[in-house]
């Protein structure tokens, strides 16, 4: 089993306390100090509204660019575009946060994965629908600055599946997924997959 080191992150030590009791101690998680973060390989950010760490998440992304896990009460839709450009890859509702799910999200965002809950999707979509007839339309814009298949992949992480699944759905292999993946990252200068979704969405490409 691979070892996830993790930084607790609240705006209260009240939530640190109660992140830290959950997580200390479970296989393969090891919590960190907040002075060793450049070590760690994924942030928990606990908060009851996104603008109370808002600050500390972009300074953080600048300055070490580690994938975050949000345990929040709740997230607008606006909220959430916000938060994947500040590196956070999963959002956990509060109300939901199990110590299984919770170790599920942070092994899935330090192996690269996101994590969200299928309202949150949901307002992904919208928002693209609303950008698509709002925005492009009357432009004119296609959005087609990622070829067709590239598309197809991106469309997919949006809706939840792993590369397995992707790889099955498009009768490609897991490593065909991979190379898609990595070259629109890297042409685009995206830092994970669902950063990759955020800008996807962002221009209406999806």
């Amino acid at each position: 089993m691979q070892l996830v080191r993790v930084v607790i992150q609240a705006a209260d030590p009240v939530t640190v306390a109660g992140l830290a009791a959950l997580l200390s101690g479970q296989p393969g998680i090891e919590v960190v100090r907040p002075e060793q973060r450049q070590n760690a390989d994924v942030v928990v950010v606990g908060t009851d509204r996104l603008t109370t760490v808002f600050s500390g998440l972009r300074r953080a992304a600048a300055d070490f660019g580690t994938p975050v896990v949000l345990v929040i009460d709740d997230i607008t839709e606006q909220e959430l575009l916000v938060a994947i450009e500040c590196r956070v890859v999963g959002v956990i509702p509060r109300g939901a946060a199990t110590v299984e799910r919770l170790i599920q999200g942070l092994r899935t965002a330090a192996s690269g994965g996101g994590v969200l809950a299928p309202r949150l999707v949901g307002d992904l979509l919208k928002h693209v629908e609303r950008l698509r007839r709002e925005v492009l339309a009357p432009n004119g814009l296609d959005g087609m600055w990622l070829t067709p298949r590239e598309v197809d992949v991106v469309r997919l992480i949006a809706d939840g599946f792993d590369t397995a699944e992707i790889a099955e759905k498009l009768n490609y292999s897991d490593r065909t997924v991979k190379k898609i993946l990595y070259a629109v990252t890297h042409r685009l200068g995206l830092r994970s997959r669902a950063h990759a979704v955020a800008y996807a969405l962002r221009h209406g490409i999806i």
